[in-house]
């Protein structure tokens, strides 16, 4: 009896398994990723064009949530999901790169062509205020 009262007082570690309905897509995934930060890019670490973005916002004094997709894991499944929500899932497979992706005040805002004219346009600037990325 003694050793069921000994596993009784060590349950509280035992990982809980979370039930197959309960996982989390990788579309779920990036939308909630997307809506926990003021700025988020989903990047690739070797990707030119990604540092230039994050340099970017960086530059503008915005410090973003940064997801490295070749870091992470689940990382091909999160780019699937991002080329379906770009609807470049042919390009995606092709071998076209999808990343960078920015969100904004948990907004898709695009890739570094929609970035950068926004930047240009002056529309960047009051997307990052009304974000609470910028105070300034």
């Amino acid at each position: 009896m003694q050793y069921g009262a000994a596993a009784a007082e060590q349950a509280w570690y035992m990982p809980v398994v979370a039930p197959s309905s309960a996982v989390e897509t990788a579309a779920e995934r990036m939308e909630r990723l997307a809506s926990e930060s003021a700025v988020v890019v989903f990047s690739v670490s070797t990707c030119c064009m990604c540092h230039a973005v994050k340099r970017l916002f960086c530059g503008m004094g915005v410090h973003p949530t940064v997801h490295e997709l070749d870091l992470d894991p689940r990382g091909r499944e999160l780019e699937r999901a991002l080329a379906c929500l770009l609807g470049a899932s042919g390009a995606s497979a092709a071998g076209a790169p999808v990343v960078p992706i920015v969100f904004i005040g948990g907004r898709l805002v695009g890739a570094m062509d929609r970035v950068m004219a926004a930047h240009i346009n002056g529309s960047l600037v009051p997307l990052l205020k009304e974000a609470g990325a910028l105070w300034l």
